[in-house]
């Protein structure tokens, strides 16, 4: 290549763009344990998961798709499990993916008027009012 004097000058090019692979593993590589990856709110896939516990029930089940679609209706990034699979299961599925709250909905919770939530970065577990389960989610996903 010629430079504007007309000498001769090698060129240079630069690619300076981060792709959203690149910053998804790096989000990966800093934000992750021994039991999978721990998704900042931000960049999660999903803000929150419906663990339903006892699919047979259909008690626990019509409450489940409930407590979902009012997650939903608040624009809470949502998954509803009501997966035919063990608790364990679906607990570590939940922590594998990275979730950053599971809402446990099951049968010996609703007898007590409670779901439990579950943040996935820390792990402590709450339970929480059903009729109140929303809008904590919501208000731990606004302070996140």
């Amino acid at each position: 290549m010629l430079g504007p004097d007309g000498e001769r000058v090698a060129p240079v090019m630069g690619s300076y763009g981060i792709g959203v692979e690149r910053a998804l593993a790096a989000v990966v590589e800093t934000h992750h344990d021994d039991k999978g990856i721990v998704w900042p709110v931000a960049v999660a896939p999903f803000e929150a998961v419906v663990t339903v516990l006892g699919s047979t029930d259909a008690t626990v089940a019509e409450t489940a798709e409930a407590l979902y679609r009012q997650l939903r209706a608040e624009r809470v990034d949502a998954l509803l499990d009501d997966r035919d699979e063990r608790p364990g299961v679906k607990f570590r599925d939940a922590e594998l993916i990275g979730i950053p709250y599971r809402i446990t909905v099951g049968a010996r919770g609703l007898a007590g008027g409670t779901v439990e939530i579950t943040a996935r970065a820390t792990g402590e577990t709450r339970a929480v009012p059903l009729a109140e389960a929303a809008d904590h989610v919501r208000k731990l996903l606004t302070a996140a």
